[in-house]
């Protein structure tokens, strides 16, 4: 018997107790809280991928630009922690994932939507409820209010037709589409274009996106440990072009089609791919599958990235790519991305000093 429970993002929303909770009205969190109570402007930034780069990038922008601006949400630290000093001259950017949407009543003033794919679905009944989560980024947006959207994603085209914010469509992939919604998001805050063009020139790609480790006895290593579905994965072999040769490929199973993944791969340069646990079985099987009788990469079955990084070495000519792109999420041979990425940056280069 509870008054109120405050919900972290990660507890299971088909609980049977969470469910009843949600029902009698007994659940709140801290973004609720933080959206409902602000006094500030709120730029909010969702997406399945590509909504850190795309926070960043905004945050930088503004604050080279002068403005009193803070990173927040599921990037930086917990919203609460701001949220009794917060003025109306503040401007909080706040990155947002489907787990803190859930349930909300309330969207930001500034509201960027990326893209939604198949993801979290251990999480969601369905993709459709993963996209209504989603969807709250806009669903309580009014006429004053702003929506930048990619108008190429067909779900999020059809959340943006609905809203009642004034829209600004974007197109584009990968980072190309993270830096169009940072340009637009500066525009509503009439950054100078000098300023937009300058932080983006020198921004970083954040650890485990895309992160060069550097070049190994001839051979470039990507660590992109932080694409953990197939759309990811073909946007890194699409930037990174045809001097990827090997890719680190699979992971825990969240019922995800790779389909679109190898056929990528065939029509690719790849010659070598490495396979991990569970889901490591199910692409080489789409790969197989997907070949008709044609030629196949090389592959390799390892269930650690010891062994994963020796074959990359050994199997990667000089002047080619290597990249980590596991196109699956990190939570059954390691413990999380991170761990997942540190220990191929580690192993990179520890055989590549020898």
């Amino acid at each position: 018997d509870f008054d109120l429970i405050f919900k972290s993002p990660g507890i299971p929303i088909h609980l049977p107790e969470i469910e009843q909770s949600f029902k009698k009205g007994k659940i709140t969190s801290q973004t609720k809280i933080f959206l409902e109570n602000c006094p500030g402007k709120i730029v909010g930034i969702t997406g399945t991928k590509g909504k850190s780069t795309t926070s960043s990038l905004i945050y930088q922008i503004l604050k080279n630009n002068g403005v009193r601006v803070y990173l927040i949400g599921n990037i930086e630290k917990p919203v609460l922690s701001y949220l009794l000093r917060a003025s109306k001259d503040d401007v909080f950017v706040c990155e947002l994932s489907s787990h803190q949407l859930y349930n909300l009543e309330k969207s930001p003033q500034i509201a960027v939507f990326l893209n939604v794919y198949p993801e979290h679905l251990d999480y969601y009944k369905n993709l459709k409820e993963y996209s209504q989560a989603k969807a709250n980024i806009t669903a309580y947006q009014g006429k004053n209010d702003f929506l930048i959207y990619n108008s190429g994603n067909k779900i999020v085209r059809e959340i943006a037709r609905k809203s009642k914010a004034r829209k600004i469509a974007i197109k584009g992939e990968y980072y190309d589409l993270d830096r169009k919604a940072a340009i637009e998001a500066a525009k509503i805050f009439r950054v100078p274009n000098n300023i937009i063009l300058k932080t983006i020139k020198e921004f970083k790609n954040l650890p485990y996106r895309m992160e060069s480790v550097g070049t190994f006895k001839g051979i470039n290593f990507y660590n992109d440990a932080l694409a953990t579905i197939p759309e990811a994965t073909i946007g890194a072999i699409e930037s990174l072009g045809n001097r990827v040769e090997t890719i680190m490929l699979g992971g825990f199973e969240r019922n995800v089609d790779f389909k679109n993944l190898a056929e990528k791969i065939l029509k690719s340069r790849i010659k070598n791919v490495i396979l991990f646990p569970t889901t490591g079985k199910k692409i080489w099987k789409d790969i197989v599958g997907a070949a008709k009788g044609g030629g196949v990469p090389e592959h390799f079955f390892t269930d650690n990235m010891d062994d994963a990084v020796k074959l990359a070495f050994k199997n990667t000519g000089k002047g080619k790519i290597c990249l980590l792109s596991t196109a699956s999420s990190s939570f059954n041979i390691f413990k999380d991305y991170r761990e997942k990425g540190d220990l191929f940056k580690k192993y990179v280069k520890r055989y590549g000093k020898r």
